[in-house]
């Protein structure tokens, strides 16, 4: 079939089972030729094929509502609603979202990109539905893995108890983006393996009726053997004991089994959850081999081989260089346990958990959970290094607030992917984790130039004993540098002085330093002289360097890859003020009150304008024209 000319789905309806899977071939076999090319979640959605298929041919989209949990299995979904000529431009600049979009299409009713969100925004759509009297299905798409998302229960107990009209899917493929984790993760294994549960108490159920009652007795007997039918075939009825009516397991790669339950569900009064097993990375073999997550998002690869494209002769991923400072830390200090929610691959712990299995936790989808056992550890006198994305930290800020910094304990967060991090877009960009942390009483929060600071400041963090303490690093690989044999310890809230200067000052930390050098030289080129300051604590700022600058009325540019309001640039100018340095000038370059979309990091600093030029015009601005020499 021509994927291209796809406008709507409605024409699923009209096909037969040859065409449904001659149409699943096709789409298998248009992602894998995409993505080779542009990268992608490729992992998730040639799982979800035949399910995504089966979903828009029984329902009517979008006055049906479909909603994908985390989102990144929408690209099926994409292809069926009219996007198939736009996948040259997946996750690229102005290009097509790696995300469900309601700006995209009509039939994107739900944007996300953090997991166990769909089925609270599905009850709130349920609701809105039931009180305009409309008669329209819900269907929320839920992964095993952001099953275990404590959103997630806590909206399956809420549907429960109001009874709502509302299809579950339930895509079970045994993993998220690494192989999952707890109890229900083991829940959902012996239901898999339950069998047709329904089918069973259906067939009992009619075989009873067909038992002449004598005096009510059989017939209450049956009842009862009906209710301790479940109870054997299905271990724990989780979800019926939550009020759902469950199907399944089923194989969600077959199209009779799905038709079959989804017009089922659609027949059956209150919740519904469907269990469907899906292959991730289904009919792609490295894909499908896959045991650790690589293939749930890469970078291009070739398809022939299924090798993975990199460039050669790469300085160290900066989760690396964290996770292993860690670990050579970890060798001898029995204290420190290394915890993640559900990102052992990501943030490269595969190496701590191999050499010290007993210190390495991986909690699944549940950052406010790991947030506290961090804090429950640091009670104990361990010293945890809990490694959380930035956008995924922000899940957790009651617990880092309420548990972590209120009790001043020694926890060390890694904030991962700190700053733009390119094609996953808006809602994985990490840039208000410093806005957050900052103002939070007791938090020392920091950010390396560099791996070689990197790993100092590692030791730095995991020898603090006077509270919770934040190291940021950012997405992708370090700059190569020489790395010093022996860790060592950074002076909490000490600056460094990169270049000297007369005429103006940046400050600025991380990966904006390069940036701020390459703008110091042009002013240099100019005939004025930009001092340039790592200013690698962030939080508490160094008095003995800032003071004296501000003193000098020097004008000041901060630089900073976080969001302005709040940020680096404000401490900044609250400092000034609270020592009375009123006429100082203080200018920020950082990210604008709105958020970033997806395309390569380089174009989305273009695009806000975070760019040495920018950074030139705004000193050239700032230095009084007395000190301007030609």
């Amino acid at each position: 079939m021509d994927l291209l000319s796809i406008k709507e789905p409605s024409f699923l309806k009209e096909l037969s089972l040859d065409e449904l899977n001659e149409l699943s071939a096709d789409i298998r076999q248009f992602l894998i030729e995409k993505l080779s090319k542009t990268g992608g979640h490729i992992g998730p959605n040639l799982g979800v094929v035949e399910l995504t298929i089966a979903l828009h041919r029984c329902f009517n989209s979008p006055a049906d509502k479909i909603l994908w949990d985390v989102g990144h299995q929408s690209y099926v979904h994409k292809i069926l609603t009219g996007r198939a000529d736009q996948f040259d431009t997946l996750r690229q600049y102005k290009g097509l979202c790696g995300f469900p979009k309601t700006a995209e299409s009509e039939h994107d009713v739900w944007e996300t990109g953090h997991s166990s969100t769909s089925l609270s925004a599905a009850m709130g759509m349920a609701i809105a539905r039931d009180l305009k009297q409309e008669d329209t299905h819900i269907i929320p798409v839920i992964g095993d893995g952001a099953l275990t998302g404590g959103m997630a229960l806590e909206a399956l107990n809420h549907i429960g108890h109001e009874k709502t009209n509302m299809i579950v899917i339930l895509n079970d493929n045994e993993m998220s983006i690494a192989p999952n984790v707890g109890a229900l993760h083991h829940v959902l294994g012996r239901l898999r393996t339950a069998g047709k549960y329904n089918w069973v108490k259906d067939e009992l159920e009619s075989f009873l009726k067909k038992i002449p009652a004598v005096g009510g007795k059989m017939a209450q007997t049956a009842e009862r053997l009906k209710d301790s039918l479940k109870y054997l075939f299905v271990s724990g009825m989780f979800f019926e004991e939550l009020g759902f009516t469950y199907l399944g397991p089923i194989d969600g790669h077959n199209f009779e089994e799905l038709q079959e339950h989804l017009q089922y569900a659609k027949k059956t009064e209150g919740p519904v959850l469907i269990h469907v097993i899906t292959k991730k990375g289904k009919g792609f073999q490295p894909a499908e081999l896959d045991k650790k997550g690589t293939w749930h998002g890469t970078g291009p690869y070739k398809m022939e081989t299924g090798d993975i494209i990199k460039p050669a002769n790469q300085p160290p991923a900066w989760s690396a260089l964290v996770s292993e400072t860690v670990r050579e830390v970890a060798r001898t200090d029995k204290r420190v346990v290394a915890l993640t929610p559900a990102m052992p691959v990501g943030s490269k712990l595969l190496g701590f958990a191999e050499e010290f299995p007993e210190r390495m936790f991986d909690v699944g989808i549940a950052e406010q959970h790991a947030a506290t056992v961090a804090a429950g550890l640091a009670t104990q006198g361990m010293k945890p290094f809990l490694a959380i994305y930035s956008t995924f930290l922000q899940r957790a800020y009651d617990q880092v607030v309420h548990d972590i910094c209120r009790a001043n304990l020694n926890v060390f967060i890694g904030v991962d992917r700190a700053g733009l991090v390119g094609a996953d877009g808006e809602t994985h960009q990490g840039v208000f984790d410093i806005a957050f942390l900052r103002h939070l009483p007791n938090m020392v929060l920091m950010m390396p130039k560099d791996e070689n600071e990197g790993q100092h400041m590692v030791k730095t963090a995991l020898s603090y004993d006077d509270g919770p303490i934040a190291m940021r690093f950012p997405r992708g690989n370090g700059l190569g540098v020489k790395m010093d044999e022996e860790l060592k310890e950074i002076p909490i809230g000490t600056w460094e002085v990169l270049k000297e200067g007369s005429d103006a000052a940046i400050l600025t930390f991380g990966t904006t330093i390069p940036m701020a050098m390459d703008a110091a030289e042009e002013m240099e080129a100019r005939g004025l002289s930009v001092k340039v300051i790592n200013a690698r604590f962030i939080k508490p700022l160094d008095a003995d360097i800032l003071l004296p600058l501000l003193k000098a009325n020097m004008p000041i540019l901060t630089i900073e890859e976080a969001v302005l309001q709040g940020g680096f640039g404000s401490a900044v100018i609250e400092f000034a003020h609270a020592h009375g340095c009123h006429s100082s000038v203080v200018e920020c370059m950082g990210i604008p009150d709105k958020f970033v979309e997806h395309g390569s990091v380089n174009q989305l600093l273009a695009e806000i304008d975070l760019t040495k030029e920018e950074a030139v015009r705004i000193l050239a601005n700032i230095i009084p024209k007395k000190q301007k020499r030609a």
